[in-house]
């Protein structure tokens, strides 16, 4: 089964980018000169994914506005012969063509899993990929695709996993695991944000996954925390797990940038600034300079 569908969540209030995410969307801070909803939606598209579906306050929509084409400014690019500027613009819709793009509301902030659940009606019965906008992952095979390769032979629910230092395991949601093959492990409980003696690994769920109607129908009945939310990862640990479900994880080949927090976008915005081929020669001289 092929994975065609991919939801992307993007409803929540961004609080540790706050004051700024009042005005901006935090799926549209840039990184380098691309906000971080552009190198999503490259991912997905480089993995075969055909339809995407936004997940989104009712208050904001301008991610859609991002994605519109702007024959206005393209006219005003034109005349002013500013063609390397028109050259990116072209990009972003050459990057959107042949991908249909939907939304549905998450009206409060109940929790991811409540906010996957809103797509359900455009799901169906397939099975879907799902991209959260805290990560992005650079590597020379997509994320998605990686994932989606190994559903291909085990059609069952598949969380990303990335090995971070081990000063930032408690950091995370730390997966139990047994190992099935190279990279890939049987689930067998998630503890978030462990200390390092309870951590039962030292691989950490990344915001990638491949998720089953199984998933949906765990999701549909599941009760809300004592917060009054409703969290994929509990779902996932206390209930499909304790009912003997199997849920597969996959290391990803690549690196892991988070965009959770202003610090971590920092980190990334330099990383990915230093590996870009027209601004990271000039940007590598200059910290030899200022450091």
């Amino acid at each position: 089964m092929e994975i065609r569908k991919a939801i992307i969540p993007l409803a929540g209030l961004a609080t540790r980018f706050l004051p700024l995410s009042k005005v901006v969307p935090k799926e549209l801070w840039p990184l380098v000169d691309a906000p971080i909803i552009q190198y999503i939606i490259a991912e997905a598209k480089e993995s075969g994914i055909k339809e995407i579906i936004f997940v989104l306050k009712p208050e904001n929509r301008r991610v859609l506005d991002y994605l519109k084409p702007s024959p206005k400014i393209e006219k005003i690019l034109k005349e002013k012969k500013r063609e390397d500027i028109l050259f990116e613009v072209k990009n972003l819709e050459e990057l959107c063509k042949n991908i249909s793009f939907s939304y549905v509301f998450q009206k409060k902030p109940l929790g991811d899993g409540h906010a996957i659940l809103q797509a359900a009606k455009l799901i169906g019965e397939e099975s879907v990929a799902c991209m959260f906008g805290d990560d992005i992952i650079d590597s020379r095979i997509p994320g998605v695709s990686q994932l989606a390769k190994v559903f291909k032979t085990c059609q069952k629910p598949i969380v990303g996993l990335y090995c971070p230092s081990k000063e930032k395991i408690p950091c995370y949601g730390i997966v139990g695991i047994e190992k099935i093959a190279n990279r890939l492990y049987k689930i067998k409980k998630i503890i978030e944000k462990p200390s390092l003696e309870q951590a039962p690994s030292n691989l950490a769920i990344v915001g990638r996954y491949i998720l089953t109607p199984e998933v949906f129908d765990y999701l549909k009945k599941a009760k809300p925390s004592r917060k009054g939310e409703i969290i994929l990862a509990e779902v996932f640990n206390n209930q499909m797990l304790r009912d003997g479900k199997v849920i597969y994880g996959y290391e990803f080949e690549g690196e892991w940038l988070e965009c959770g927090d202003k610090l971590r976008w920092l980190k990334s915005n330099l990383y990915l600034s230093l590996k870009h081929p027209k601004y990271g020669p000039e940007l590598k001289e200059y910290l030899k300079q200022i450091t």
